[in-house]
């Protein structure tokens, strides 16, 4: 929720047809709340929360605006049914309704688009946000929200794994198993012995890089697979793989 003047400004400023609709509330703060709430469904587009107070500068503001005291507020906060009814009106006066499952599959179906690019949080939320917008309704509480872009980004996850491996021989997949069982002959897995490849110049050293390229070569993995998936997703798992 916006709070520079700046935003508040852009976001926040009420049209005489907005303080019209406010004034035909009776009460001060009815017409406060009713006006935070339309505020606030029309950015960020969603409903006023159960005992959630805006943050100061936004009273401030919209409040001054209608010519109210900011600190009337408190007594709309604690008025559930107003609110509800408050917030039917202004579904109607905005053009919006409540998100239904349609929607909320829209959103999911954005959300996985973006995932299968990058796994960053916020990109996957703004997405599955726009979506939303795009389709004419209110955000869902945000533990929703959460969950539509937790699931999305899961199911990239494993759709990125599955194309990875999905023609891989099942031979090779139980080589690439076997990487991280420990080895007699070098008393280490040979997935930490290809992690551990000295860095420094060397004779030495060149030896133990062409051993283990060598290895790796033995397995036979295609590193065309890399083009199946995106180039944010691989990057994802070499930092994962690295953790």
């Amino acid at each position: 929720m916006p709070a520079d003047e700046d935003s508040l400004i852009r976001h926040y400023s009420l049209s005489p047809a907005d303080r019209l609709e406010v004034g035909l509330r009776r009460r001060e703060h009815n017409q406060l709340g009713f006006a935070v709430q339309l505020c606030l469904m029309r950015y960020p587009g969603r409903v006023l929360g159960l005992d959630e107070i805006p943050p100061r500068a936004m009273l401030k503001y919209v409040a001054e605006q209608i010519g109210v005291d900011r600190g009337t507020f408190e007594l709309y906060a604690r008025r559930e049914e107003t609110r509800r009814d408050h917030t039917a009106r202004l579904m109607v006066y905005l053009g919006t309704r409540s998100a239904t499952g349609q929607d909320r599959r829209a959103a999911l179906l954005a959300a996985f688009q973006t995932a299968t690019m990058s796994d960053d949080g916020t990109a996957i939320a703004s997405s599955l946000v726009a979506t939303f917008r795009e389709r004419g309704s209110l955000l869902p509480a945000i533990d929703t929200i959460e969950r539509i872009g937790l699931a999305a980004r899961a199911i990239a996850r494993r759709r990125a794994e599955r194309a990875l491996i999905e023609e891989i021989s099942v031979d090779t997949l139980q080589s690439l198993d076997e990487l991280l069982e420990v080895d007699p002959a070098i008393g280490q897995t040979r997935f930490h012995w290809l992690r551990s490849a000295p860095e420094a110049p060397g004779t030495s050293n060149l030896v133990g890089l062409t051993e283990r390229i060598a290895f790796l070569r033995k397995l036979e993995i295609d590193a065309k697979l890399q083009a199946r998936i995106s180039s944010g997703r691989w990057d994802q798992m070499i930092r994962e793989g690295n953790a």
